[in-house]
């Protein structure tokens, strides 16, 4: 599976730590951010694949587990640590489970939000590779 976990920088002060996103860091152009909070105890969220996008995910606050699979072998993933990111590219599915309280995942996207670009079923996933 060609997933990784990416260092963020960590700029220490004593005042707080400041952890930065920049286009040296991921591999491809940054085109959307978004992020999931106050995410219900229980709730799941993902559940897709892209056909086109890659992402990366970073827990600015919390925990939560990422559940992967590339059509063979699954693989989960704890993200806990907002210096420490996912990297997921296109082709693997992914299911966010098992969120902390006040937990928030972050979102950069390699693209904008394309309805088409979104494998929904699991079955039709493990057809497709």
């Amino acid at each position: 599976m060609n997933i990784r976990i990416i260092d963020l920088p960590k700029i220490e002060d004593p005042r707080g730590n400041l952890s930065v996103i920049e286009k040296d860091i991921i591999p491809f152009m940054i085109k959307r951010v978004y992020y999931l909070y106050d995410v219900p105890s229980g709730a799941e969220r993902g559940g897709h694949a892209h056909i086109e996008q890659s992402a990366f995910l970073v827990a600015l606050s919390g925990s939560f587990d990422v559940i992967l699979h590339d059509g063979i072998m699954e693989q989960t993933v704890t993200l806990n640590r907002p210096n420490k990111g996912l990297l997921i590219p296109h082709g693997v599915w992914r299911e966010l489970k098992n969120f902390s309280s006040g937990s928030v995942c972050l979102v950069v996207s390699s693209d904008e939000f394309d309805e088409a670009d979104y494998i929904r079923d699991f079955d039709l996933f493990l057809k497709s590779k």
